[in-house]
């Protein structure tokens, strides 16, 4: 089977999905210049989906709406729309209802979720995560906060190397992109570019050796 073209992928959110993406081919978008590697889809080209997408230098996607919000992380180069030019580092949030026709003149790679929004969660957000100041979070780690809604919090943490976080459960889940270093628990070990997502109530106890920085949403995963 192609896997451009499969429905229900990982939409059991009832299971533990771990992706090394960087296994993965890049497989073709329906427009030109425009590849992805799905991790989580709902159908086709519609519903609930998450990817990492490619925009090859000069590639545009048609005017589209978001029925149920779009939440991007640009990994690598520029990302535009008609609201402005994103660099690598920045996150994004497009509401239910919102509507844009992004492009890229020298090229970028995003991570992106599709149709997960809560429809009361209509805040558009822009970080530039470059140039907003870490916060102590609990032991060595750094946090970033990003955006929080109703019990779901999106950030990014800055592990320092040979840090342990004490052992804890998800509530609503959590849902992991490793975005530098190795990341660990006594589960597995996960360089750059793995996603993992882990159920309501899962545990783990997680470490890294090396400094690591991951991208972290929690809360929202069904309960």
């Amino acid at each position: 089977m192609n896997p451009s073209l499969n429905i229900n992928l990982h939409m059991d959110f009832s299971e533990r999905v771990v992706i090394d993406s960087n296994d993965m081919d890049w497989l073709p978008s329906p427009l030109e210049g425009v590849t992805r590697k799905p991790l989580a889809r709902e159908n086709q080209e519609s519903g609930h989906a998450t990817s990492l997408v490619r925009y090859q230098a000069g590639s545009h996607f048609s005017a589209h709406s978001h029925p149920k919000g779009e939440e991007i992380f640009v990994l690598e180069g520029t990302f535009s729309d008609e609201t402005g030019d994103y660099p690598a580092g920045t996150y994004i949030r497009n509401p239910p209802g919102s509507s844009h026709s992004p492009f890229s003149t020298d090229g970028c790679t995003l991570f992106v979720k599709l149709n997960q929004f809560n429809i009361r969660d209509i805040q558009q957000v822009r970080v530039d995560t470059k140039r907003q100041a870490w916060q102590r979070g609990i032991g060595g780690l750094e946090v970033m906060s990003l955006h929080d809604f109703e019990g779901q919090h999106t950030a990014l943490v800055k592990w320092p190397a040979d840090e342990m976080f004490q052992p804890h459960r998800h509530f609503g889940g959590e849902e992991v992109l490793v975005l530098s270093g190795l990341f660990e628990d006594e589960h597995g070990r996960y360089p750059a570019n793995t996603w993992i997502r882990s159920p309501h109530q899962s545990e783990h106890h997680p470490f890294v050796k090396q400094e690591t920085i991951i991208l972290v949403k929690v809360g929202h995963l069904p309960v």
